[in-house]
């Protein structure tokens, strides 16, 4: 039964942590960019910060957030995130509707990957930041 699932591949759908001035307000934050030419619909972004040590486990609040349509070649400014979390995997599992089906990834910044040393070129938001891309 389990064959009779086909689950399709993302491509062109990726998150990036920039590091930039919003509203006067210096800090990081988290983009979901669709480098597709078709629009997404009804993206849910889910956000959580992880992390086990020896015999504890770190876990952050789990962050919904609902962006109804994201259009081809566009970008959307989902959170900001707080450097004290730095430390932490920060997981983004993002879902979606494309052309009808549906679709999901898990992207995942691991610890301590969020520098400004590890900065690239993100395309479409056109700004350096840590980017993860399908």
């Amino acid at each position: 039964m389990r064959k009779d699932f086909v689950i399709p591949e993302v491509k062109g759908v990726s998150v990036a942590i920039i590091n930039e001035e919003v509203e006067g307000e210096q800090g990081w934050y988290v983009y979901l960019i669709n480098e597709n030419k078709e629009e997404l619909k009804n993206v849910l972004v889910t956000s959580t910060g992880y992390k086990k040590e020896q015999d504890e486990v770190i876990k952050t609040s789990t962050l919904r957030h609902m962006i109804a349509d994201l259009p081809a070649n566009s970008y959307a400014r989902v959170e900001s995130i707080m450097d004290d979390v730095f430390h932490l995997n920060n997981q983004y599992w993002v879902s979606f509707q494309k052309e009808g089906i549906m679709c999901d990834k898990k992207y995942i910044f691991i610890p301590d990957s969020i520098q400004d040393k590890n900065k690239t070129y993100v395309p479409v938001v056109g700004k350096s930041g840590i980017l993860i891309s399908s």
